[in-house]
């Protein structure tokens, strides 16, 4: 079987897929920071997929590309700067790495991608305006590539609400944080990176081998209930 590709497994949603993948396959990780985890089947490369040459891998069944931003700010307050970074983390960073490996990916069993988009692209959320853009784009993407790559290769993107990672530490200061925003959802809590991550698992699995193209929130019910 050919190795699993995690762009961004340090940290968050990708680490915690890492750790519940490494066990069953191999793992590559491609990411500025090493994991902490050590295992047998896990390989590391440490980079910045924007400027560093990729490593060439020899068999490749799954691509999750993980790397996103939370730039939260009024319209006012944005430097088209911000708009280009976002873009360049979120859509550039997956092309580069998806133009590198989909020709092997295409040999690969059951092949797979999947990237991460935001709740912020299917509800309007004030002060997200650059980072609901760029991962619309990443929504636009998914379903070009699906539709592109069918029936070789299966796309999809998964739309989280806010999750408690390292990137969203400056949201989710202390509980009474958490429990405000987790408020905001009819779930009323906050989700965890094992729960994503679980859900790129099945994405990746046999089990999803007739979904393409699909985006899947996951978002404690925030896009689509009152």
């Amino acid at each position: 079987m050919g190795a699993l590709l995690i762009i961004g497994g340090s940290k968050g949603i990708g680490n915690a897929l890492l750790e519940l993948e490494v066990e069953n396959r191999k793992v590559v990780n491609i990411s500025r920071t090493a994991p902490e985890l050590e295992h047998p089947n896990l390989t590391h490369y440490g980079l910045d997929v924007l400027i560093d040459d990729l490593p060439d891998i020899e068999e490749i069944d799954g691509i999750v590309y993980c790397p996103g931003s939370i730039n939260l700010k009024p319209i006012g307050s944005l430097k088209l700067e911000d708009f280009k970074t976002d873009f360049e983390i979120n859509v550039l960073g997956a092309v580069r790495v998806i133009q590198q490996y989909f020709r092997k990916l295409k040999k690969g069993h059951n092949p797979s991608i999947v990237m991460f988009s935001t709740v912020a692209v299917s509800r309007g959320m004030a002060f997200h305006a650059s980072v609901a853009a760029a991962k619309a784009g990443v929504e636009g993407l998914v379903k070009s590539l699906a539709a592109e790559f069918a029936p070789a290769i299966r796309v999809n993107c998964i739309a989280p609400s806010i999750t408690d990672t390292p990137l969203a530490a400056n949201l989710l200061k202390n509980e009474e944080r958490k429990e405000a925003l987790g408020n905001n959802h009819p779930l009323k809590r906050i989700g965890s990176a094992k729960e994503v991550a679980q859900l790129a698992h099945f994405l990746l699995s046999d089990s999803a081998s007739n979904i393409t193209g699909q985006v899947w929130g996951i978002d404690g019910g925030m896009a689509n209930i009152k």
